[in-house]
This record gives C-alpha cells, structure tokens and sequence, in this order.
C-alpha cells in the first residue's frame, strides 16, 4: 500500500485518465454525469499490475479528460489536493511531474521510496518523543513505550481545520527538535558535569568547551567539532518538521485509520499507567516530555530568581567590620599556600579500582612529610560543582559564598564581597600573589581576589610543550614559584593561591616526576611528553581513563609534598584540596561532590588552632572525617586563626 498515492493507473474500459488526489492515483470518468474516484492505493497497485499506465511508455505527457469533472474532496485533505493540483497543472503544461518524470517512470521505485521516507519519518518522530536525555538510559525499552504526548498531538491534529492543522504541524515540529537538541545538551553535561543544562545560565560554558576543544585537540578539532554541532542542530530541526508534517498528511489521508489507533493507543496508554505494566525497569506509559519540560520551566524560574537570593546572602559577612590587626592573628609571619590540585575528588582515594595506588601515594607523603618535621591533617568539603567549573569553586572556597552557577561567579567578581585572599592582604601583613598557569590570557577577575601579582602561564618561564590541555607541569610551577617568589631574599611573609593543573581532563599524557635540579627552563618535558600516552586511544576505553586520571592524581600529589620537603620550612603553612570531582567517566557514575582537604605545616601552634575540627591525622581523611560545604571554610578558617582562635 502507498500512502503517497503517487502511483497513476486507469480503467480497463477508460479511454484517458486524471490525476488523483496525490498526482498519481488516476481516474476514469464512465459517464458525464458520474465520476468514481479511486484513492484507495492498493486499487492504484491492483491496476498498475494489470498492466495498466497513466502515461504509456516514451510519451511525454498523459492523456487528459476532455470533459473532466473535479473529483469531490473533504475539507480535511487539502494538502493532498494541493498536490493534486500541483501534477495536474504541470501535466496540462507538458512537464513531468515529480522528480523530473522519474516517479512516472519507475512507479514501483517511487512507491518503495515513498513508503520508506514515511517509515523514517515515523521512526524519526518516536525517536525523539522517547529519546531519554541521559545516554546511561538509552536502551531497547526506551523507544517501546507509549508517549502521552504523541497520542495527545495526534488527537489535536486530526480535531483541527486544515490551515491551523497545517500550523500546528510545523510549530509542533520545531518543537520537537529543540527538545531533541536540549536533550542531546544534557547528555554533554551529564557527562562533564553529571547535571543537566541549564537555559539561563550555562550559555557561557560553550565558551570554554571550545576553549578546552581547541587547547586539547587543535584549531582543526575544534572547527570540525563546532561545525558538527551546528550541522546537527539544523538536521535534527528540519528533519523534525518535516517528519511531522508528512505524518499529518498521512493521518488525515487515513483519517478514520488514524483517529482508530489513537483511540487505541490512548486506551492502550490509561491502561498500562493505572497497571503500572513495565518492561523491566521501564514503564510503558510515559509522559516523559511532559515532565522534561516541566522541569525545565521550573529550573528557568529558579534561574531568574537565583541573583535576588544570591544578592542577599552576599550581603552578610562576618568579618566585614573586623580591624585589619585583629585579622589572621594566629598566621601572622607565616607564609600560607592555598593550593588547589584540579579534579582531585573523592573517587581518587575511595574507588576500589584507585585506592590502593593512591593510599600508597598518600601515606608515602605523609611518612616523608613527618620525617621532614611536618605534620598534617585531613577531612572533607563539598564542591559547588562537579566535572568541570573549576572557578566556580575556587571562589565558593575563597568567597565563603556557594558559587553554583556563572551568573553567581559574575555577581560576585562584580560586588566588594571580601575573599580569604582579600582579608590576607587587607591586613597588610603579607605579599598576595597568585601562580595560575592554567590562565593564558587576560583574566580580569584576577584583581578581584585580592593578588599584588599574578603569574600565568606566560610568566612562569616554562618553554617546554603543553601537555594537552595543561601548559605548565606541576612540578615545574611550584618550583617556578620558589624561584620567582618563595625563595627570594630579605623578603615578607607571602599568601600565595596556587592551581595545580596536571590532573586536567583529559589526563593524557601526564608527566612524571624528574629530579628538582634537571627541570631547567622545562625543555626536558619535550621528551617525556613523547614517552606519554596519546588522548586519543586512552578515551576510546573508559579503565584507561581511569587509569591515566589516578597516575595524574599521583604525580600532583608528588609535586606538592616533594616541594614542602624540599623547600618548606617552620614558617610553612600548606593547606591544599581537590577543586571538584573528575567527569563520569572516572566517577562511574556517582554523583558525589566530596574532594579531600588538607593542612601541613611545622609548627605545632598552626595544628593545634583547628584540633577541635576534628580531621584524621595526614594527608588522607578518614572515610568519616568531618564534611562541610565548601563555602563554610572561609568563615572557620578565620575564626580558627584570629585572636579567639
């Protein structure tokens, strides 16, 4: 059968034929006064086998009715009869109709690509109508189900007149694929950053995915990559419309069919909701799309709301009317390090797959820390964030401020809200200064935080290659830092906030530790690079992702602990953490936002300030060590370290 009806055939005992309802299906007028009208398509085959034609073979034009009668149509199939109209008009003018003739000339090749186009358009239209938009609930049950939606869409559109039928096919279709593309949005940040997307406030983040496409895989990566995306985008909207909109036809061609299945299908749906009939774990009756969009609605009111709620809890800080001598009393001469090592969550010292690598790491550090004289303590904080937004939470850190969103970070870079770092150098007992080698342009909001100077990646002499996404190694930062600061003479005690940036998605290749005194300008890293893995083939398997996350882990771990063995001293204050959890992939799919934190120093007086927070001894946390909200460090740190402390 073809739904088209594109095939043309006449009547045994007709002389000329006309064009049918789709311009193809043909009839025979047997007396003037009455016309039969054949649309039925399988009559179309049945006379097209009989070895009857529309056109005979090698003539240009078919034969027309001298005294043609138009065949009565209902309202309901105008499209059709536009496009009966269309054939007519072009056979009256001598074209070919459809396809430059090819349709008439290989009937039973345009009636398999019609009746396939229509299957693709169907399958198109149920796929995005139950497409989950996480990729971890992709399976065969997914596309089995009975949408609301769908059955809901087809009732309305066989009720309608034909011109707003025809509306509301296209806008339905429109629809469909922006919720389609949504969709596919939240499969990219459900695994960076195992959250959805959020339509008010992550359009800033395409920003740095191409940033980190382009750092990582090259110009050419990162134009095939944006280019792909567009060309996706536009395909699935078309695609979407026109699907919709040929189904329509199709339903009101067969409408009594049509409006039977709908009525069937929406019994069919009541019935298995009420039973809660499963396949599996999946229900059959779904109203998925309903609540997809639901939620967003209500995740786009919350989106508008959220800067009148941050404003005011930005206005409230403890510390804010505090004399500068009456600040950080218990550091004063001290230099204090606040180090971030990216991604190093807690998934690096929990996950079986990880643990014994680094506890090993972990406890070689803090045996060696404790030869050099230093002890440490350790527990856990939870990040704003996970995946990915690493400066979202360096500044909940620094803020005391939860520092969810881009629009909360725009808010506070933009406001007086003092930062830890701020208050370190509002009391004007300390040098600020900022290594952040994973900046490497202009970063305005560097002044915010409080830093006399800044070094990025430009500024900390390294001249050795990137290591995909990372321009620094670790180790050579921090000795960057001891040169260009820590180890300068006849100098003031230094508050210095260092990023670590070797344990950066995508973890390949990493470095490895070398001797202090071979690290030079950084060329030595050319040859250890190639001695390194290739992205590429490590994300092609998910355990070697893992594998290459945990060494980088390690060897930033390394690079910290061996620099305070190395170069601290009874004035060292170390206090370093993981800034968010690594991306799903390594996290297996735990949503979890616990990275590990860590003070180290010499002097027993700065471990004896925070016994009452009660973290394990060294450098790994219990699994019940204490857990607070990232944002509530600054406060207690202060507390602990100022003149009640």
């Amino acid at each position: 059968m073809e739904p088209d009806g594109d095939v043309g055939a006449t009547e045994p005992d007709s002389g000329t034929a006309a064009a049918g309802p789709d311009g193809g299906a043909g009839t025979t007028e047997q007396d003037s006064n009455t016309t039969p009208t054949h649309t039925d398509d399988d009559t179309a085959a049945a006379e097209s086998d009989r070895g009857t034609a529309a056109t005979a073979p090698g003539r240009d034009t078919p034969a027309t009715q001298p005294d043609h009668t138009p065949v009565a149509r209902e309202e309901g199939d105008d499209a059709g009869g536009q496009e009966a109209g269309a054939v007519e008009g072009a056979a009256e003018d001598g074209a070919k109709p459809g396809w430059f003739g090819w349709r008439r000339r290989h009937p039973r090749a345009a009636r398999g690509v019609s009746v396939g186009t229509t299957v693709l358009a169907g399958a198109l239209v149920v796929f995005a109508l139950l497409l989950p938009n996480r990729i971890e609930r992709i399976e065969f049950a997914s596309f089995v189900r009975i949408p609301a939606e769908g059955v809901l869409l087809a009732g309305l559109l066989l009720a309608l007149p034909p011109r707003p039928r025809r509306i509301m096919a296209v806008v339905t279709g429109v629809f469909l694929g922006l919720v389609t593309v949504l969709k596919f949005a939240d499969m990219g940040f459900y695994q960076v950053l195992a959250r959805p997307f959020d339509l008010v406030l992550d359009w800033i983040l395409i920003e740095h995915a191409t940033d980190f496409l382009r750092e990582t895989f090259g110009r050419a990566g990162q134009v095939m990559a944006v280019i792909g995306v567009i060309v996706l985008l536009v395909a699935v909207l078309v695609l979407t419309t026109l699907a919709v909109v040929r189904l329509t036809n199709l339903m009101v061609r067969h409408r009594p069919v049509a409006a039977r299945t709908t009525l069937i299908l929406g019994t069919a749906w009541i019935t298995c909701m009420t039973l809660g009939v499963q396949i599996g774990t999946v229900p059959i009756a779904t109203k998925g799309n309903a609540e997809f969009i639901g939620n967003r609605v209500e995740q786009v009111r919350a989106g508008l709301k959220d800067a009148r709620v941050f404003e005011k809890q930005a206005a409230v800080d403890a510390f804010a009317k505090t004399p500068p001598d009456q600040l950080l009393t218990g550091l004063r001469g001290k230099d204090v390090l606040f180090t971030f090592i990216e991604s190093y969550g807690r998934v690096a010292i929990d996950d079986p797959a990880m643990a014994k690598q680094t506890d090993a790491v972990l406890k070689e550090g803090t045996a060696s820390l404790k030869a050099a004289g230093f002890d440490s303590r350790s527990g856990w904080l939870q990040s704003p964030v996970t995946g990915a937004g690493s400066w979202l939470a360096h500044s909940t850190f620094l803020s005391g401020l939860w520092i969810k969103n881009q629009q909360r970070y725009r808010s506070l870079t933009t406001s007086d809200r003092m930062t830890l770092t701020n208050y370190f150098r509002k009391t004007g007992a300390w040098r600020t200064v900022g290594i952040v080698p994973g900046v490497r342009r202009a970063w305005p909001e560097g002044k915010y935080f409080g830093l006399d100077h800044i070094y990025d990646s430009e500024h900390l002499g390294y001249h050795g290659p990137y290591f995909s996404w990372t321009p620094v190694p670790d180790q050579f930062s921090m000795e960057a830092f001891q040169r260009l600061e820590h180890g300068r003479k006849d100098r003031e005690p230094i508050m210095a906030e260092i990023i670590l940036a070797s344990s950066h998605n995508p973890w390949s290749p990493i470095a490895r530790m070398i001797d202090w005194e071979d690290l030079g300008d950084g060329s030595v890293f050319h040859q250890i690079k190639k001695e390194g893995t290739n992205p590429t083939e490590v994300w092609k398997d998910p355990e070697k992702v893992r594998t290459e996350y945990r060494r980088a882990i390690e060897y930033s771990i390394r690079s910290l602990t061996e620099w305070v063995e190395r170069y601290g001293d009874e004035d060292t204050v170390l206090v370093f953490l993981g800034d968010h959890q690594p991306v799903p992939t390594v996290t297996a799919g735990d949503t979890g936002k616990d990275v590990p934190i860590t003070i180290v120093a010499r002097d027993k007086k700065v471990l004896d300030r925070v016994a009452d927070w009660s973290w394990t001894d060294g450098l790994k946390p219990a699994p019940d060590a204490p857990r607070w909200g990232m944002d509530k460090f600054r406060d207690r740190f202060m507390t602990a370290y100022g003149p009640q402390g």
